[in-house]
């Protein structure tokens, strides 16, 4: 059985009828650009996360840039985070002028390691952007006590929205400022490219607001230099018309690695062959990955040949990228976020997947491993 590693077509068919009259709707009125179709879809998030500022941007990536602007990051400055995520969490830092400052991750959450704090040199470092990766919400209070009132703190929540931390706060009110991503294969996903800031900070949700329209103030009157971090009418319409179906999709996907996981215990996979994301309830579930120590590579080759969807996230981390060679320690710097990129693997976890699918990929693991 081939089994896709995503597969939008499965949306509730009720989700895409009601996206399709929102959009048809800013088709027939014909303004694009901001407008009430963004006014209602950041007063819905505002609601449903209890957060008093949102604000919608162009894309998750534009989302962090535009917050690291209004922090006042920039040349001269540093920003701690993890060198195990997706690109634009390190690139969103480089891209204002400032320095990743990079910290090993937990091998068992993918997560910032908060205990290790103190190896980190605090000078000019003026904010951290912790990562709740795969939809996996971490404990920021050890690293707002860490940081203290002169380091913001951004928390990266593209793969995390509707995720909750053993507190019951949401991914993204808990810090300075939280970004999200729309990308459309996202738990929420828009039309093509769309994101959010939110906050709790009334100053930083009005500079957001002013910079990504080019910082303009008034008709032709610029304040500040900002950019076209502007989210669109008809990706906003688009998204308020999925709001109501984000609770199901995700006890979906939540079901779903309930299932994989007991699928994958009864393979008897469980001796150290692979390793499983841990289970709760308040894990989203954006990405079921799991750690196979030996032979990934030949594993997620055998799976694509046996037509089975996989992915490796993320393959390289940040501070062997080559764009950060100036700036990172080289090989051998940070073991955890090196051992993970060489032994993670992606199953498919979309809505919709079915049990014999699921058979399928697990079938497929065992004769592998």
């Amino acid at each position: 059985m081939e089994v896709p590693f995503v597969d939008l077509s499965r949306l509730p068919a009720e989700r895409d009828q009601a996206v399709r009259d929102a959009v048809l709707r800013v088709l027939e009125h014909r303004r694009f650009i901001l407008g009430d179709e963004v006014d209602a879809f950041e007063s819905a998030m505002a609601s449903r996360l209890d957060c008093a500022h949102v604000i919608g941007t162009s894309s998750g990536t534009d989302a962090l840039v535009v917050a690291l602007m209004a922090f006042g990051v920039g040349p001269g400055d540093r920003v701690l985070t993890t060198p195990f995520s997706f690109f634009a969490t390190a690139g969103a830092i480089a891209r204002v002028g400032a320095t990743p400052v990079f910290g090993d991750i937990e091998p068992d959450t993918f997560h910032l390691d908060l205990s290790r704090l103190d190896d980190i040199d605090r000078a000019n470092l003026r904010a951290a952007i912790p990562v709740h990766l795969f939809g996996d919400v971490m404990d920021l209070d050890p690293l707002r006590t860490w940081a203290g009132a002169e380091v913001r703190i951004l928390e990266d929540a593209a793969q995390a929205i509707n995720g909750v931390d053993t507190k019951g706060r949401f991914a993204g009110t808990i810090g300075d400022a939280g970004a999200f991503s729309f990308f459309p294969t996202k738990n929420l996903g828009a039309c093509g490219d769309a994101g959010m800031v939110v906050t709790r900070d009334a100053a930083i949700a009005a500079t957001i607001r002013c910079l990504r329209a080019h910082g303009q103030t008034a008709r032709y009157r610029h304040a500040e230099i900002g950019g076209n971090f502007r989210l669109d009418a008809l990706q906003a319409a688009g998204l308020a018309a999925s709001l109501s179906w984000l609770d199901g999709m995700t006890e979906s996907r939540r079901a779903n690695a309930g299932e994989y996981l007991g699928r994958i215990e009864a393979a008897g996979l469980l001796d150290g062959r692979l390793v499983p994301p841990r289970w709760h309830d308040r894990h989203t579930y954006h990405q079921f990955v799991v750690r196979i120590p030996e032979r990934r590579d030949a594993v997620a080759e055998g799976l694509s040949a046996r037509g089975i969807g996989c992915s490796v996230y993320y393959p390289v981390p940040f501070h062997l990228q080559p764009c950060f060679a100036d700036v990172a320690q080289g090989a051998g710097a940070f073991p955890a976020a090196e051992r993970a990129c060489e032994e993670v693997l992606a199953l498919p976890i979309f809505p919709g997947l079915t049990a014999e699918e699921q058979d399928a990929v697990v079938a497929g693991l065992a004769d592998l491993l």
